[in-house]
Formats: C-alpha cells, sequence, structure tokens
C-alpha cells in the first residue's frame, strides 16, 4: 500500500475505507496514491487520466499542448500566488527515479545560473531554485511503476504559500498508471475533460 497514513478502528469518526481489497480503515490519510489504493472520499478531483487532481480554490487551467501531435504535454494550475504542475512518469519497479531525475534537474539549473538548495521533505529530497526574483520548487514522489513531480514556480515572496499549497495538491493526488509496459521517464498521458478539451477547440 502507498501513501502514509495512521490507523483508526473501524467504526471511528472520519475514518476512510480504502476499498473493498483492503481491509483497512485510516485516518489523516496522506498520499498520493496508486489508483489501486486510493481512498474513497469525498475529494473533488481533476481526472486528467493518469493524475487525479484535488484543485485549490478559485485555481485555474492553463493546457499546455504540443504544436505537432497536438497532444497535451502539461497542465498548469494557477492561483493567486503562483503556477502548480504535477506530472507522472513510468518508473521502473525498483524505484529511486526521483534521485535521477533530480540530480540532472540540479546540473540543468546551475547551468542556467539558478541558486539551488536542497532539503530533505515529506517524500525525501525537495528541490529549490531561484533566479531573477523567481523561485521554483520541484517536488519528486516515487510509486510503484510510476513517479510524480510536482512543481511550484511564482515570485520569491509567495514561496512558503506556493510550495504549501504543491504539498496539499500531492498529498491528495491520485495516479493512474495502468498495467501497459512503458520504458522509464515516459510520461503517463493527460487526457483532458470532455468540457475543457471541447472549450480549447472552440478557443482553437
Amino acid at each position: 500500500m502507498f501513501g502514509r497514513r495512521r490507523k483508526r478502528g473501524r467504526h471511528s469518526a472520519g475514518a476512510v475505507d480504502t476499498g473493498p481489497e483492503h481491509d483497512e480503515v485510516f485516518d489523516d490519510v496522506e498520499g498520493p496514491w496508486d489508483s489501486t489504493v486510493a481512498p474513497r472520499d469525498d475529494v473533488q478531483r481533476l481526472d486528467l487520466g493518469s493524475v487525479q487532481l484535488p484543485m485549490p480554490d478559485e485555481a485555474q487551467l492553463q493546457v499546455e499542448m504540443d504544436q505537432q501531435t497536438g497532444a497535451v504535454r502539461a497542465v498548469h494550475v494557477l492561483t493567486s500566488v503562483g503556477q502548480l504542475t504535477v506530472s507522472a512518469f513510468a518508473a521502473p519497479k525498483s524505484g529511486g527515479l526521483w534521485k535521477e531525475v533530480g540530480a540532472e534537474l540540479i546540473a540543468g539549473l546551475k547551468e542556467d545560473g539558478a541558486r539551488i538548495n536542497r532539503e530533505n521533505g515529506e517524500w525525501g529530497e525537495e528541490i529549490t531554485a531561484r533566479n531573477q526574483g523567481v523561485q521554483i520548487l520541484f517536488v519528486g514522489v516515487d510509486g510503484p511503476r510510476w513517479m510524480l513531480r510536482g512543481v511550484a514556480a511564482g515570485p520569491e515572496e509567495h514561496f512558503a504559500q506556493n510550495s504549501e499549497a504543491l504539498r496539499e495538491m500531492l498529498r491528495g493526488t491520485v495516479v493512474v498508471r495502468g498495467d501497459q509496459p512503458m520504458p522509464p521517464r515516459t510520461p503517463l498521458p493527460v487526457e483532458l475533460p470532455e468540457a475543457i478539451a471541447r472549450h480549447i477547440e472552440q478557443q482553437g
């Protein structure tokens, strides 16, 4: 089972049932979760196919499209304090992909002249980069055959609030990996809800 949970009695108030195949009930449930063990809760999540994201209040979406293929490259969540992006990738069963990706990310950021800070966070190492008044947090989570990467970007003065918004989103995220074999680092496909896809098509 993936996620950090504390057990309570089955009939305790606020308990969350993780599904019929898991005879355990938890409170203070924190993800992200693999879809096979996601809780049955009342959280409203934006279904993007491979990831299901809990949306902050009054957030807006910005969809990044691949101009050549027309596929969705990323979905950014815009709030009053910055931008949040959560992406899922295929990973080996052995895990540890975030350590590799993080090292490459640090090397690239240093080449761009960013100031780097590395700290241990809820799910492992977190990377912070500062450059020209913008502060960015990178968080990686190694799951079962997937890796989740979260990015919070915005003005330095809103960094603490923006970072906590990202962590809160990750805690409630569900990853739908699927059974199909994929090479490690392959982005899991993003699918837009029909209403959003139709809106983008009309705008185009």
